[in-house]
């Protein structure tokens, strides 16, 4: 249920802040005081998109703070999403001069989606041009799902759709483009082949780049290492021996004074980082070797790859790579193909779909006669004695992605009229009465605590808006009701009265304001909508005599 809503710097609005309880609550005021602004600032907070336009002229941002006391299924969701389950749920949106928006959820930042999908659970909001939305078939449809608690079927039926969909779009590309096809897996086949053969390893251009510089300079090594280790170790002079023959001779010296410790100290170290290079050396010099075959097989190795790799455009170390990537190519060329392959997906695709959409035709059968005799009985509530309502199940040849049929609104205004669809017949006062009715009856069996009308009876008055007013009260008595209305008999039915007035700030702006108002004030407004302008001692008796029915 909403408890509070803060406003602040909303369109024409500076600051409000309201309190709301339980029961039937209605807003009223003159043409353009506000009354749908408030509605509009709502639902912002459960996640309506904005732009910059909502921001008061002059101020920095917008600011809107909705407080709802949570049910279980809220706090479920919270849980699930990690934000904090508190006592109450707060949701705040926040739209600056430049358009940007931020949303929060009892403090935490949220995601628009976020704020959308919780502020569903807890309000439904039926808007002045609800009427006008029936005249559409998907309106109509959508209306019928929600109400029959049909959505998530419908979602299902979509998605089989779409499945069977792209099955049918693979055989008609795979059959549009055969020959292309087969062009482009011919060549594939013999980049592949030419792969195979060749078997490029991954890392083998860089090993096979290395050997080959090792064994065409294998002549330059080997004289260099034997240079080496003649000068080391080999000579008369070698470094190693007359380093050997100076290290003894210190280590001599140094009983006499120790302070050729120091100089003796990086000696030896020395002495025995030459004795393991003559070791390491040596070892190579036994290693390497002459070999002009193994350079021949490493010379064709290379050639091969290079030449491959200039064949394909590519780099050599990138080959082994490419081997595997044209190897899922062609896999998937064969795969798009293979048409028995892609009709028996299709077929598969198409049976998933006509299960589906077979349940949710059964389900819309039972669910349609039970609307049409709800709304047939509102109908006679709302003035339209004798009226009918039907919902149609009208058959698709080949079905589609909203399921089998298509869901159409029948309508007869009179007895022994025959039914036909609602935006054929239907006048502006007659689809006003029955979007009425569907609200009132959809909003009957939502699971939504928080139900608000902004001016759903416009087009109506005289006894007809009487039973409106008493309809709303009696919905009132199970949920939230919150209705901006502009009928008297509306508005004296109310368990709560709110004013919304217009007037001028201190810049010569306007604002608007809205006044809870009080037993005495609630004549005064009852009266005015009865007479207008002018309050005469008729209107206001007429006024009293409302209130207290």
């Amino acid at each position: 249920m909403l408890r509070h809503l803060s406003i602040r710097d909303f369109v024409i609005v500076a600051a409000l802040d309201l309190e709301f309880d339980s029961g039937f609550s209605v807003f009223s005021g003159e043409t353009g005081a506000g009354k749908s602004i408030l509605i509009d600032a709502l639902a912002l907070a459960l996640g309506e998109r904005a732009d910059a336009s909502v921001v008061r002229t002059g101020c920095g941002r917008a600011d809107i703070t909705a407080e709802f006391t949570p049910h279980d299924r809220v706090a479920r969701w919270l849980d699930e999403h990690a934000f904090d389950a508190e006592d109450t749920v707060m949701l705040r949106r926040v739209i600056d001069a430049n358009g940007r928006s931020r949303a929060f959820i009892n403090g935490t930042s949220a995601t628009l989606a976020q704020l959308r999908e919780l502020g569903e659970m807890l309000v439904d909001i039926h808007g002045q041009h609800a009427h006008q939305l029936l005249m559409r078939p998907d309106a109509q449809r959508e209306l019928f799902d929600t109400h029959a608690g049909l959505v998530a079927d419908a979602a299902n039926v979509a998605r089989a759709w779409r499945v069977w969909r792209d099955a049918t779009q693979a055989i008609d590309a795979a059959k549009a483009h055969e020959r292309e096809l087969q062009l482009e897996r011919e060549k594939l086949a013999w980049q592949l082949a030419e792969l195979d053969k060749l078997a490029p390893q991954a890392g083998e251009w860089d090993e096979v780049s290395n050997e080959h510089k090792r064994l065409s300079h294998s002549a330059n090594l080997i004289e260099g290492v034997r240079g080496a280790l003649n000068a080391l170790s080999e000579s008369d002079d070698a470094m190693l021996a007359q380093l050997g023959a100076i290290v003894s001779k210190l280590r001599g010296l140094a009983d006499y004074d120790t302070a050729l410790g120091d100089a003796l100290a990086s000696l030896e170290p020395a002495e025995i980082q030459l004795q393991e290079a003559v070791y390491s050396l040596s070892h190579y010099a036994q290693r390497v070797d002459l070999d002009p075959e193994r350079l021949a097989q490493v010379e064709t190795r290379l050639d091969a790859l290079h030449s491959t790799a200039r064949k394909f455009r590519l780099p050599p170390d990138t080959l082994h790579e490419e081997h595997a990537a044209r190897r899922a190519q062609l896999a998937a060329l064969d795969a798009a193909a293979d048409l028995g392959a892609l009709e028996a997906a299709q077929a598969k695709a198409r049976e998933a779909y006509l299960a589906d959409a077979r349940r949710l035709s059964k389900a819309r059968a039972q669910a349609a006669k039970a609307l049409g005799t709800a709304v047939t009985a509102g109908m006679q509530e709302l003035s339209m004695a004798g009226g009918s309502f039907e919902v149609a199940l009208v058959p698709l040849a080949d079905g589609g992605p909203h399921g089998l049929e298509q869901v159409e609104f029948r309508v007869a205004g009179h007895p022994g009229v025959p039914l036909r669809p609602l935006a054929k017949v239907a006048s502006g006062g007659e689809l006003a009465r029955i979007s009425l009715a569907l609200a009132v009856i959809a909003s009957a069996a939502s699971p939504t605590p928080t139900l608000i009308f902004d001016e759903v009876d416009t087009g109506i008055g005289g006894g007809v808006a009487e039973v409106v007013g008493r309809l709303l009260h009696q919905l009132g008595r199970e949920r939230q009701v919150l209705c901006v209305t502009h009928l008297p008999q509306v508005a004296a039915r109310g368990d709560h009265h709110f004013q919304v007035a217009k007037g001028a700030d201190e810049r010569g702006g306007t604002v608007s304001s809205v006044i809870p108002l009080d037993k005495a004030s609630r004549v005064e407004e009852v009266a005015r909508m009865l007479g207008g302008l002018e309050i005469t001692a008729t209107t206001r008796k007429h006024a009293k005599e409302m209130l207290a029915a």
